[in-house]
């Protein structure tokens, strides 16, 4: 169902020139800053493959976690879409990865994750949470020890929610949370018929509840944290485009707040509010506004939501003093774009928790690396990343230079 309209954007752009809480101790400490107080997660979103996986995602994948050397690796949802034959074969594939280079990882499931093992089309919602749970339960069994996933409450909407605490070098106190949310599917059903479903209030209720008691834990004093989810929250399209006051059906996106109430969108971007990155597609947000936003300020430990989905955005923009930022997919099986094909390093620092520093590393930008077997593999030549990095650079450039003189359109 994924409506891609790069083009579309680009040449506006050129125009325009965790019930249950989890305690600290479910990691086993595992998650700490170094002696040097640096603490490196890199978001993997969209790998969205199948068995076997893509020579050159998994090279560039095994390539990556050597270079960028993350504490932690988030996969960002729909992370496998092999047939339901070989979801296991594959899942085991994508793990191996990780459990060789010794590196820890989590994940949060996608809308396109589960649907290749439905039994037949009825009832595929309750299908779902369950089929969630299987494979929740073979990246477990095969990432071992480096697989952090887990449910922390199986009576709460969504599969595989929960959070990781970072501690302090020494091991002494937990310094950063990190939550992992599922933003379910499709809304209000498997049907596809409106769009993308979110976080239920439910799965917030749950959020709100473990920082309250990390709160408790720390003082009183709310323990920062970042969020990771698959689908964009709602606020990225009133962030990026300009509202319209009547319904322009397919030439605009239509979606509901949280009285039930349709809010309609036009296509053309505020590009004042890109503070980086640049936007190539409308995002696909929920389309029901659940009050994500709402919890994250109520309970006042979330500096940033990180998301997927889009498979060709890559950008960060601020909501109410809360940074969205969507990473662009890793795919080479679904849709994607050569400019931000790749991950996103988040680096936080032990001695300033109050910011984080954030950038993407792209497969192009590997293939150039000295002794990368990347640009061997078929899938993009030595001279296509050269081309893709330096489109990145001034691509990311025109969009500051656009967002400096439309900063009064936000």
């Amino acid at each position: 169902m994924k409506k891609t309209i790069s083009l579309i954007l680009a040449a506006v752009l050129v125009a325009g020139c965790f019930g249950a809480f989890a305690s600290a101790e479910s990691s086993g400490k595992v998650l700490k800053f170094n002696s040097e107080g640096k603490f490196r997660i890199v978001h993997l979103s969209d790998v969205q493959d199948v068995y076997p996986l893509n020579a050159t995602t998994k090279e560039f994948i095994k390539e990556m976690l050597a270079e960028l050397k993350p504490d932690i690796v988030v996969l960002g949802g729909d992370n496998c879409v092999a047939d339901a034959e070989d979801k296991e074969a594959a899942i085991e594939e994508l793990c191996s990865i990780f459990v060789d280079a010794k590196t820890y990882f989590t994940f949060v499931f996608g809308n396109h994750d589960h649907q290749q093992m439905f039994d037949g089309q009825e009832n595929k919602t309750e299908q779902s949470v369950g089929i969630r749970q299987r494979l929740l339960e073979m990246y477990q069994r095969y990432g071992g020890e480096y697989c952090l996933a887990y449910d922390a409450d199986p009576d709460v909407s969504g599969v595989a929610k929960h959070n990781l605490p970072i501690y302090s070098n020494d091991g002494s106190k937990v310094e950063y949370n990190l939550y992992m949310m599922d933003s379910n599917a499709y809304y209000p059903n498997e049907n596809e018929d409106k769009g993308y479903d979110g976080i239920h209030p439910d799965e917030l209720d749950w959020y709100k509840n473990v920082a309250s008691q990390l709160k408790e834990e720390n003082g009183g004093k709310p323990v920062p944290a970042m969020m990771f989810q698959h689908i964009v929250m709602q606020e990225s399209a009133d962030a990026l485009f300009i509202s319209s006051p009547v319904n322009l059906g397919d030439a605009g996106k239509t979606f509901e707040d949280i009285d039930g109430n349709e809010k309609y969108y036009t296509y053309l971007p505020k590009l004042g509010s890109i503070q980086e990155g640049f936007l190539l597609e409308f995002p696909c947000p929920n389309y029901r506004d659940y009050g994500q936003l709402a919890a994250i300020k109520e309970a006042g430990d979330v500096v940033a939501v990180f998301s997927g989905h889009d498979h060709t955005n890559s950008y960060k923009i601020t909501v109410d003093g809360i940074d969205i930022v969507n990473t662009g997919g890793c795919t080479y099986h679904s849709y994607g774009n050569t400019l931000n094909r790749g991950v996103r390093v988040i680096d936080l620092d032990e001695s300033d928790l109050s910011t984080y520093s954030t950038f993407t590393y792209t497969v192009a930008e590997q293939a150039l690396k000295d002794g990368s077997t990347i640009s061997t593999l078929g899938d993009i030549s030595k001279g296509e990343a050269t081309f893709a990095v330096i489109g990145a650079k001034l691509l990311a450039a025109l969009m500051s230079v656009l967002s400096a003189m439309f900063f009064f359109v936000k």
